[in-house]
C-alpha cells in the first residue's frame, strides 16, 4: 500500500522563514564579521583589462589596489561617522561600515607600469593593460 501524505504548501515557506530568521545577516559593528564583497565587472580586449567595481559611500583616499603579476586585489574601508547632536536619539541605522576587499587573477600579467584607476560617483574603473607576451627563443644545439 502506498503512503498517502497531506500536501501543505505552507509548511516549506514558514520553515524557510523560521530559519532565515534566527541567521544574522553580515555586520560590520563585529570586528571578526567576515569582510564585505562589493560587485565587479571584469571585461578584457587583446591589449587591456577593464574593472568597474560599485563601491559606493568610500572616499578615494580609503581605497588601496594591488597590482602583482596577474593578480589583481582592491580592498576599501567604509567609515563609520556618528552625527548624534545633544537631545537626538539614533531609532534606525542602516548604514554599514567596516571593509571590503575583492582579488582576482587574470589570465595574463598586467603592466603595473601603465595600470591607471578613477573613482567617480560610487564606482572605480580600473585600467589594466597586458604585458606583451615574451615570444619563446629557440636555442640551437651545438
Amino acid at each position: 500500500m502506498a503512503n498517502i501524505t497531506r500536501f501543505n504548501p505552507f509548511e516549506d515557506t514558514i520553515d524557510e522563514l523560521v530559519r532565515g530568521f534566527f541567521v544574522r545577516p553580515v555586520g560590520f559593528e563585529n570586528p571578526g564579521a567576515p569582510v564585505q564583497q562589493f560587485r565587479v565587472d571584469v571585461t578584457e580586449n587583446d591589449s587591456v583589462y577593464v574593472m568597474r567595481a560599485e563601491i559606493p559611500g568610500v572616499k578615494k583616499d580609503d581605497i588601496h589596489i594591488t597590482i602583482e603579476g596577474d593578480q589583481v586585489a582592491i580592498s576599501a574601508e567604509v567609515k563609520n561617522e556618528k552625527e548624534v547632536k545633544d537631545g537626538e536619539r539614533v531609532l534606525r541605522a542602516e548604514r554599514h561600515y567596516g571593509k571590503a576587499y575583492r582579488a582576482f587573477t587574470l589570465g595574463q600579467t598586467v603592466d603595473e607600469a601603465t595600470a591607471s584607476a578613477r573613482y567617480s560617483d560610487g564606482v572605480l574603473e580600473l585600467t589594466l593593460p597586458k604585458k606583451a607576451a615574451t615570444s619563446a627563443r629557440r636555442i640551437t644545439i651545438q
